[in-house]
């Protein structure tokens, strides 16, 4: 693809596709972690807010007004699936060019993270009409479904091909240093929303952040969908792709005016070393010391 489309311009197209669920009662204890959908008073006080997050504070200050239910969103259905016939479950020997299949295991637990319900599909062959057989089998359950496949192209053109069978698919070429393609649309009668990500854990999990993740809090009707961010002083220097946004792995300081990149950021474990990324536009190529940066917090809690 000649031109590589932007982030921001992406990130429209998929929210484009998907929209809060509909809110119904739910009973108590199975509101907990769901989206409040409507402001709840006692009397003419207002005590909680739509689009907030159901905690446990807010079951008890609902049980001690009286209600034993809550409107609200449910939790979204999220299906993961992992294809690629190289990919090995871990705990199994390898052999040849076989790799441990990581993307289902990080996405799944990312997508929990997030406060939706995930369920992970087993790494599947590589056969086109056995990935459209699983696929399907998953729609009934999905509001929205993440696949993501080995590193070869060739298991993303075997994505491409499958998903286009199934609905209206586009394919887009991101401006993200080091992170490809990627796959959205929707398929199936009620067109179930459909991302694709690329098969490198961390542009995988880049791209959930910055995709993924405000996707479902749009489906849970949050009150705000994107993570928060700071601008905060650049510890060491980094260097950049002409033309391309960059997502540094980094380690905020605790008082959130320092950001210290972390070393070796091809390696997987940079992911779960940093506590931030690093926003770098597509017109920086040099940023030195001292540099006030924009810096994404990656919070490993619900928001």
């Amino acid at each position: 693809m000649a031109e590589h489309t932007r982030v921001d311009e992406f990130l429209t197209s998929l929210l484009a596709i998907c929209k809060p669920l509909d809110s119904f009662e739910m009973p108590l204890l199975d509101a907990h972690g769901a989206t409040l959908s409507e402001d709840i008073f006692a009397g003419e006080r207002l005590v909680m807010h739509s689009g907030s997050r159901i905690r446990s504070t807010q079951i008890g200050l609902a049980a001690s007004i009286g209600r034993d239910h809550l409107p609200t969103r449910p939790h979204p259905r999220v299906v993961v699936l992992s294809a690629g016939p190289d990919l090995v479950e871990p705990g199994k020997a390898l052999s040849g060019e076989e790799e441990f299949e990581t993307n289902s295991w990080l996405l799944t637990t990312a997508v929990r993270e997030v406060g939706a319900v995930a369920y992970r599909v087993h790494s599947i062959p590589n056969n086109e009409d056995e990935l459209q057989k699983v696929i399907e089998d998953q729609l009934v359950r999905a509001d929205l479904i993440i696949i993501s496949g080995e590193r070869q192209d060739d298991s993303f053109d075997l994505i491409t091909r499958t998903l286009s069978r199934l609905g209206d698919i586009t394919t887009v070429d991101m401006a993200i240093e080091m992170n490809g393609r990627h796959n959205y649309g929707q398929i199936g009668p009620d067109k179930t929303p459909v991302v694709t990500l690329p098969g490198d854990p961390i542009a995988a999990y880049i791209s959930f952040e910055l995709f993924v993740r405000p996707m479902i809090r749009t489906m849970l009707g949050a009150a705000t969908i994107h993570r928060p961010s700071v601008k905060a002083k650049l510890e060491k220097a980094i260097e950049s792709a002409p033309g391309m946004r960059t997502y540094i792995r980094a380690t905020l300081s605790e008082d959130a005016q320092s950001v210290l990149p972390l070393s070796s950021q091809e390696e997987l474990s940079t992911l779960s070393d940093a506590n931030a990324f690093i926003a770098v536009s597509e017109k920086e190529t040099h940023l030195s010391a001292g540099d006030q940066v924009m810096v994404v917090i990656l919070e490993r809690r619900y928001i």
